[in-house]
């Protein structure tokens, strides 16, 4: 009795606690709104930006990004219905909701202030500045600093496409058992406070860790160490699924399969179209990219076959993940022969996390988020520092196979300033979003699944 009046208490107070969240989010909206209506209308449309100065629209440039763009944000759908094939099937559409959610709400903070975090003028190597706010001053002319052939608007764009993707990463770690308007407020707190930071310390042009010389041809540190940190960090903040570790397989191979077929296509403008232009390398990322995820496949299936006496389609599938995540910062740095190998590497590596280390140490990162993204990513960015070379990309380094042990030492420190500052700040967000509003769901909650408790919809139904 005193049990079943403890949950009603319990549900009662998430529905309360749930408030505070939801009038952050309308304030967000409602701040938005006014930004974009206290602006001249058509401030954007001027012929240059103030703060960049003029250049050249190369027409064949312009259309490969706008591909690109859209090709970046086919993958969140993707993720989608690859998180969603994973869960059991009274949770999917609370993962097809976080994951979409992502694409309307970052893309939003993005729009009105992300952007001008990660990409404005400089402030002390820390974070950008103001002069984009609500995209004031990025206009349809070039961004010669960034972007030299394309319309500072297009750029801006396709950076969003990484914005949105990276906290639905996340989603993978705390699947199944995280209240949705928990997931709505600390993503966008995520967003603004790990992300956009992230993001000008590599990419903004005086970040302090891009002056220090570290390489990050399309997100293994923005992107990949950021969102696998934070997922590790909300495992253990989350806490398990109920039932752990006997929570059932996956309860749709062929949605996987599906989904990251989807990732798959989506990554040649992941990685092709962090080249910024159409060309020699674009088509070099293009084709590591290819090469490291079937090197990944590979991998995965034969320590599958080896260790546990079966190939598996699921297998397959998170070894070419692993070696896409992989590839991700060094795709316009290295040869394709050197892509393969980080793609095999890859595959063994995120093998031995997701299907031994995980297992011994018992956190529940339940779609494997940290282990293969996290530890990807992280190869991924040391293996710059291996094989990077001058002769395919004048704007990179040598690595340590082409007589460059300090790129090395560079991409090292990058990983432990990415990977400390993404776990720590997440784990204090997810800390502080679950006093102010709560993180999980309430037990019964969790058992009869959170497409019904938390959005009243059921992605199947039984004729009977």
């Amino acid at each position: 009795m005193k049990r079943g009046q403890q949950r009603t208490e319990d549900r009662r107070s998430s529905r309360l606690l749930s408030r505070p969240g939801l009038i952050l989010i309308l304030a967000l909206l409602v701040a938005a709104s006014a930004l974009l209506l206290a602006r001249p209308a058509l401030a954007w449309a001027s012929s240059s930006s103030p703060a960049t100065g003029a250049g050249t629209i190369d027409s064949g440039d312009t259309a490969w990004m706008v591909m690109s763009s859209a090709l970046v944000m086919l993958m969140t759908p993707g993720l989608a219905l690859f998180y969603g094939g994973l869960v059991r099937r009274k949770n999917i559409l609370s993962v097809f909701m976080q994951c979409l959610m992502a694409v309307c709400i970052i893309g939003l903070q993005w729009v009105i202030f992300g952007y001008s975090l990660a990409f404005g003028p400089d402030h002390g190597g820390v974070i950008g500045g103001l002069s984009y706010v609500a995209l004031r001053n990025v206009t349809l002319a070039p961004n010669p600093l960034y972007a030299p052939t394309i319309p500072h608007l297009l750029f801006m764009v396709f950076q969003m496409m990484f914005a949105v993707i990276t906290p639905a990463l996340i989603v993978g770690a705390f699947a199944e058992r995280l209240r949705f308007s928990a997931f709505l407020v600390f993503a966008i707190l995520w967003a603004t406070l790990v992300y956009d930071p992230l993001a000008h310390w590599v990419w903004g042009v005086g970040g302090f860790l891009r002056t220090y010389g570290a390489l990050d041809f399309a997100g293994g540190i923005v992107v990949h160490i950021s969102a696998g940190m934070s997922s590790l960090a909300a495992a253990l903040v989350v806490g398990r699924r109920r039932g752990y570790p006997d929570t059932g397989p996956p309860h749709s191979l062929a949605l996987v399969v599906l989904g990251a077929a989807l990732l798959w296509f989506g990554w040649f403008g992941f990685n092709g179209g962090s080249a910024l232009s159409s060309g020699s390398l674009s088509t070099l990322a293009f084709v590591t990219t290819q090469l490291a995820a079937m090197a990944g496949g590979i991998s995965w299936v034969f320590l599958d076959w080896v260790l546990a006496k079966r190939p598996t389609t699921l297998g397959l599938l998170s070894g070419l993940i692993a070696g896409l995540a992989a590839v991700t910062p060094a795709a316009g740095f290295v040869s394709p022969m050197a892509a393969l190998a980080i793609g095999a590497v890859a595959g063994a590596l995120c093998y031995v996390s997701v299907m031994l280390v995980k297992n011994k140490l018992g956190y529940d990162d339940a779609l494997d988020a940290f282990g293969i993204h996290g530890i990807a990513g992280v190869w991924g960015v040391l293996a710059v520092g291996l094989w990077a070379s001058v002769a395919l990309n004048s704007r990179g380094a040598n690595g340590l196979f082409h007589s460059g042990a300090h790129q090395l030492l560079v991409q090292f420190v990058a990983v432990l300033v990415s990977a400390a500052y993404s776990f720590v700040l997440s784990f204090g967000l997810l800390k502080l979003v679950d006093k102010l509003i709560g993180l999980r769901v309430t037990e019964d909650e969790e058992r009869i699944g959170l497409d019904l408790t938390q959005h009243k919809e059921s992605a199947y139904t039984i004729l009977g």
